[in-house]
Formats: C-alpha cells, sequence, structure tokens
C-alpha cells in the first residue's frame, strides 16, 4: 500500500523530516495508511527520522555556530520575527556575551516554534527564564530582552548608602551598645540592620574600601574613640546650621613637618621607563604650615611655624581676630593635641573676649568648637591639604625650603581667588584635588588615607 509513495518518501526523509511531518505530506498526496504503516516502512528501509527535541537540539546549533544565514532562519520561522529583528538577533548570537547571547537564540528559537524546555535544556538555563525572556518580548519587543538595563543605583555606588555607612562607622561602638573600642564587620551590618539600611556585608566593605580605607587597618581610623563624640558632634553641626553672615567657623590644623627633598609619588611614565626616588637623601630643610580654612567662604590662612605648640597657636588666634576684625563671633574647630587646648591659650581666649578688650579693639567673640579625639576625618582642612599634596609636594624636587614656600603661597593665593570668584562651585581645576567639598559634614572622610 505504500509501494506508490517511496519515490516521494525516500528524498524526503533526508531532508529531516519528522515522522508526523512525514506522514502529513504522504496524506496530502493520497496516502491512507496508519501511523504505524509508516513506521514499519521507515524501519525496514533503516531509516533513522529525528525527534522534534533533536531536531530542534540541531537547528539552534546550527544558529550558533553561524552555519545559518539570516534568510535561512527568516525561511524556517516565516512571520514569526521581522527580517531586521533576525539581523539583529543572530548578530547578539555570534558578536554578544553569554547572556545576551542566550537571550537572541531564545527568541529566535521561539519563533522557529521551540518548546521552551527544549531552549532551557539546549543552553543549560531555567525554563523560568527563557519564559521571561519569552515574555518580555512579548511586552516590549527584542529590545527589551537585549537591553537589559539595571533598574536605580548600585548600592555600593548610592550616597545614600555610603552616608549611612560612614555615620555609623565614625561613631565608636560603645555608643550602639556593643563592649568594643573597633568595629566588627558583623556589628556594623547590624547596626545598620536596626536602622532599617538593608545592605550587605559584602556591600559595607565595597563601601569602606571604595573610599580608600582598609577595615582593620590601626593607622587608618575610621572611628572615633571619643566618649563625647555624639555630643561634640551635634555642637558643630549646630553651630554651622545657625551660622549667621558675620560669623566664621574655622578648621585649623598643621601640615608637616616634611623635608624638603625628592618626592616619590604617581606620574605618567613612558612605557618601560621605571622612576626612582633615593632611599636616603639629605634633606634641604624642614616645614611645618599651620593654616585656617573658613568654611562659609572657602578661603585659607597660612603661616609657617617651626614647631607645632601652643604659641603658633596663639600667633594664628591673633592673626585671625586681625584678618576679621568687624565680625561679632569666630569659631575655632580642631582635633584633640595638647597645644590646641593648653592653659595659656584659653587664658588668651579670655583675655580676647574681655568686654573691654574687644570695644577698644573691635574684634570678634572667639568660641572654641574642638572635634571629637581620634577623629582627623572630619577635619575639613585635611581635604585641603590632601589637594595640595596631590598638586605640589608629591613628585616635587624643590632646590630649597624657600622655593617650596613660594609654591604653597602660590597654591593658597590661586585657591582663595578662586573660590572668591566661584563661591559656589569648588571645581576641578589643580585646587580641586581635595577628597571632598569644603563643607562639615559628619559622614565625610577629609583625611586622604593614602597621604
Amino acid at each position: 500500500m505504500i509501494e506508490p509513495f517511496k519515490e516521494f518518501l525516500l528524498p524526503r526523509m533526508k531532508e529531516g523530516l519528522s515522522r508526523a511531518e512525514l506522514l502529513l505530506e504522504a496524506r496530502r498526496r493520497g496516502f491512507s495508511g496508519s501511523r504505524e504503516t509508516l513506521a514499519r516502512f521507515l524501519r525496514e528501509n533503516k531509516v533513522k527520522v529525528a525527534t522534534n527535541a533533536e531536531r530542534a537540539m540541531k537547528w539552534m546549533h546550527l544558529v550558533l555556530q553561524g552555519a545559518k544565514t539570516s534568510w535561512h532562519i527568516k525561511k524556517d520561522i516565516g512571520d514569526a520575527l521581522a527580517e531586521d529583528d533576525v539581523t539583529t538577533l543572530l548578530t547578539s548570537v555570534k558578536t554578544r556575551p553569554l547572556k545576551a547571547r542566550n537571550r537572541a537564540l531564545t527568541l529566535l528559537a521561539h519563533g522557529n516554534r521551540i518548546t521552551p524546555g527544549q531552549i532551557a535544556a539546549f543552553l543549560c538555563i531555567g525554563r523560568k527564564t527563557v519564559r521571561r525572556y519569552i515574555s518580555d518580548f512579548k511586552k516590549g519587543g527584542i529590545q527589551c530582552v537585549l537591553v537589559r538595563t539595571r533598574k536605580g543605583v548600585r548600592k555600593a555606588a548610592n550616597p545614600e548608602y555610603a552616608a549611612a555607612v560612614f555615620r555609623t562607622l565614625h561613631a565608636p561602638p560603645s555608643a550602639f551598645g556593643f563592649n568594643r573600642t573597633t568595629w566588627r564587620m558583623e556589628d556594623l551590618h547590624a547596626v545598620l540592620s536596626k536602622q532599617r539600611v538593608p545592605i550587605s556585608k559584602a556591600v559595607i566593605h565595597t563601601i569602606i574600601k571604595k573610599a580608600g580605607y582598609t577595615f582593620r587597618k590601626a593607622r587608618r581610623v575610621l572611628t572615633s574613640t571619643d566618649p563625647e563624640y555624639r555630643e561634640k558632634l551635634q555642637k558643630i553641626t549646630q553651630i554651622l546650621a545657625n551660622l549667621k553672615v558675620d560669623e566664621k567657623f574655622f578648621s585649623i590644623d598643621e601640615y608637616g613637618p616634611f623635608s624638603v627633598r625628592m618626592m616619590g609619588g604617581r606620574a605618567l611614565t613612558k612605557p618601560g621607563e621605571i622612576r626612582t626616588v633615593p632611599e636616603r637623601q639629605k634633606s634641604k630643610g624642614r616645614l611645618i604650615a599651620t593654616a585656617a580654612l573658613e568654611l562659609s567662604t572657602n578661603q585659607v590662612t597660612h603661616f609657617y611655624s617651626a614647631k607645632k605648640n601652643t604659641d603658633e597657636m596663639i600667633r594664628l588666634l591673633d592673626l585671625l581676630i586681625s584678618q576679621y576684625r568687624g565680625q561679632t563671633r569666630i569659631f575655632f574647630s580642631w582635633d584633640a593635641a595638647s597645644w590646641h587646648a593648653s592653659k595659656k591659650f584659653c587664658a588668651r581666649v579670655d583675655e580676647l573676649n574681655q568686654a573691654a578688650h574687644r570695644e577698644e579693639h573691635r574684634t570678634p567673640v572667639v568660641e572654641l568648637a574642638p572635634l571629637p579625639s581620634c577623629a582627623p576625618f572630619l577635619n575639613v582642612i585635611e581635604a585641603v591639604f590632601s589637594g595640595m599634596a596631590k598638586a605640589i609636594i608629591h613628585n616635587s624636587d624643590y632646590a630649597s625650603v624657600e622655593a617650596a614656600k613660594e609654591a604653597i603661597d602660590r597654591y593658597f593665593a590661586e585657591r582663595n581667588d578662586h573660590f572668591q570668584k566661584h563661591p559656589r562651585r569648588a571645581g576641578r581645576k589643580l585646587w580641586g584635588k581635595e577628597r571632598i567639598e569644603p563643607e562639615f559634614n559628619e559622614v565625610s572622610n577629609c583625611k586622604d588615607p593614602g597621604w
């Protein structure tokens, strides 16, 4: 009964048609036999017919290997995909990374009526993933599947999460009920969880590392040990929040002492060139730069000191009193160095604050707003010093102490001039290489851990 159809069936079997397709083609030509009759004929002629799953796997393999052109694929899938979409998807299969390739091949296979289970088995991905790709394609086309943009900003790059981490990290663990002097990652994570900050330990580590700090290095302290940390921080914050036009707030510190000699640092070098700095050098002199940064105007007042002591602090106090004569009040904020709060200095402050002296010299009231101990990260002028070091100290080889002084004087003069002309713009100029904008913030890391 099947003999008249031999001439038709044998060539068609070589085309890789399934048994169902062969049976359908044969019945269109008048074959009235059963499926079993066709199967017996195929066994007698030793013809192995591929299953649907095998044909699907072979088709996807040919597409993946580049054996099928966009014309062949378009012929196979018909009107399921537009011609331009087929070209775009095939290009993605050939050139894009693994995930994009899987998405593109999923859409091509779906257009060829291959089931999600077969696609998932070939690509070694989950069926739910395949169904999601197909669902996204039906909603928004191929671009909705190929262009997978992450919604929002990564937590490690989100300034709100970084602020939450450093706001907690800067306070001592005892402030949150931990009987410890240093933070552990699990304790930090627990505190943030109680504050309803959804963040993992890995993201916390990334934020700290991105800021340039190593979590357990004692020389790069991120945590203050001052038991009055919160009270001092709150006092400074309130002062700055209520600072009037005729009041000035100074962040004060000393840079140095440092030796004037050939300095190392990062610099552009030619291929194969290795920059070297002699390990043993004869110093050309030593420098200490004592400076005060006025936060509301970003103006730096500085001079050079022979030592770090009370006399130099009184000298700075007298200079600022004279320079800002006519103001009603000035605030001094600095770290907990002993010469910053000596009896001699406090006596000088009391003398300047006497009503008779102020009325005679028209000088402002002096108030002290000390930073918490072991909190260099809160001292805003440290950011200015870090920017200056990167710009004119590192990679330098000044001929003398006077040459180094001239460079520092010019740096601060240019910086002051810039912020007088652009009071609201931090800029990315020479003096703009500072770590942060010159403003006080409890989450700031003003001191550069690299210098």
